[in-house]
């Protein structure tokens, strides 16, 4: 009736640079130039339960650091599902946000080639679960295997220091085929972006409202008034493409973020071919993320006594764009048990920040060198 499973990553992370930290998502603190073993490290315990031939169900724990800092271990999963027959079920409850290839398994790093899934498209979408309901179909159309999903909730996420971003009303789907070594994917999903608690977001929105009353600037209050972040619009789109024939392994995936907010409107994408000799398997991968949306605004009127307001602005609107070139390789040392070693050539835009956290204004313009050392183990 119960089956107990679980996976984790002990790994440690170092880069060339002092000022930024490198975060594989959005956390507080991240990798700077001494080892640092919280980008990686987790672990996780799943526990399923099977009623009867119609119904299970399914909770995961996981611990790694959060977006307080700490390691408190918090619910990934916890779901119902129901079996309907004719390959469709339903699930409800805490469910894996299914916005990429690898969504389902993610957080997994013994079932990837790399490290970390490329930070410059997985950096766009910093959900790894939402809480709602979901119907799956599997089944075969002609010579390919159909695996679909429709899904709706809501989703949060801490991003430390009091910032909380929210989706509500979302609503989505992706679809895959998979014929033979061949698999390729499309998604989507559109939802109410809200962000609460980013005390400079709320005082550049708050002062903008209080110059905005002085006659001539009335504009300020409706620049405001879309600067705040509070039950946008935002869509998601990505398509992929995967291949495991005889010793080749290769994925690639491109995707679109929009919102009708400050925060970007990105296009990022990558490309990632290995091939296995033995127990090892070699590979390379090239990603890149690009800011769509203005890196700068002059919305503001050039004087003096606006400065702050006009460097808040152009603060929140500064580039995440920066391109990446990644070797590593990973040794399946023994069974369940994979060795990863990945070295990173992060080249940020000029004037960008990049997807770095905490970065300073020398950053742009510059290249930094990322060094990864994980085990991933599964049980």
């Amino acid at each position: 009736m119960f089956s107990v499973s679980g996976f984790g990553t002990v790994g440690a992370v170092k880069t060339s640079t002092d000022m930024g930290a490198y975060q594989a998502s959005v956390r507080p603190g991240g990798a700077k130039s001494d080892w640092n073993t919280d980008v990686d490290t987790k672990l996780a315990v799943q526990v399923t339960a099977t009623f009867n031939p119609m119904f299970s169900a399914t909770g995961q724990l996981m611990t790694r650091v959060n977006g307080e800092g700490n390691w408190n271990p918090a619910i990934q999963w916890l779901f119902a599902k129901a079996k309907f027959g004719k390959g469709f079920s339903a699930r409800a409850g805490r469910i894996g946000a299914p916005f990429f290839m690898v969504s389902d398994f993610r957080d997994v790093g013994y079932t990837n080639v790399w490290v970390r899934p490329p930070v410059d498209v997985y950096g766009q979408v910093n959900f790894s679960t939402f809480d709602g309901a979901d119907l799956l179909y599997q089944g075969d159309v002609g010579p390919a295997s159909i695996n679909a999903q429709v899904f709706g909730g809501k989703a949060s996420v801490d991003f430390g220091g009091g910032v909380d971003v929210k989706l509500k009303n979302l609503l989505g789907f992706n679809a895959s085929a998979e014929m033979g070594p061949v698999t390729v994917r499309v998604g989507h999903l559109k939802t109410k972006l809200t962000v609460l608690g980013s005390a400079g977001l709320n005082s550049l929105v708050g002062g903008l409202k209080q110059v905005g009353q002085t006659p001539g600037l009335g504009g300020l209050v409706t620049l405001a008034n879309d600067m705040d972040v509070n039950g946008k619009n935002a869509t998601f789109t990505g398509i992929g493409m995967a291949l495991d024939w005889n010793n080749i392994v290769a994925s690639a995936e491109f995707t679109k973020r929009r919102t009708d907010s400050y925060i970007a409107d990105t296009t990022g994408w990558y490309t990632t071919v290995g091939y296995r000799v033995g127990k090892f398997t070699p590979y390379v991968t090239l990603s890149e993320i690009q800011q769509d949306s203005p890196t700068s605004s002059n919305a503001i009127p050039p004087l003096p006594q606006l400065a702050p307001l006009a460097a808040g602005l152009n603060g929140l609107l500064r580039s995440l764009g920066q391109s990446t070139t990644a070797v590593g390789v990973r040794w399946d040392a023994m069974k369940n048990v994979a060795v990863k070693g990945q070295y990173d050539r992060i080249k940020v835009d000029a004037g960008a920040a990049g997807l770095f956290n905490s970065a300073l204004p020398g950053l742009g313009g510059t290249s930094v060198n990322v060094y990864s050392v994980v085990v991933d183990f599964v049980f």
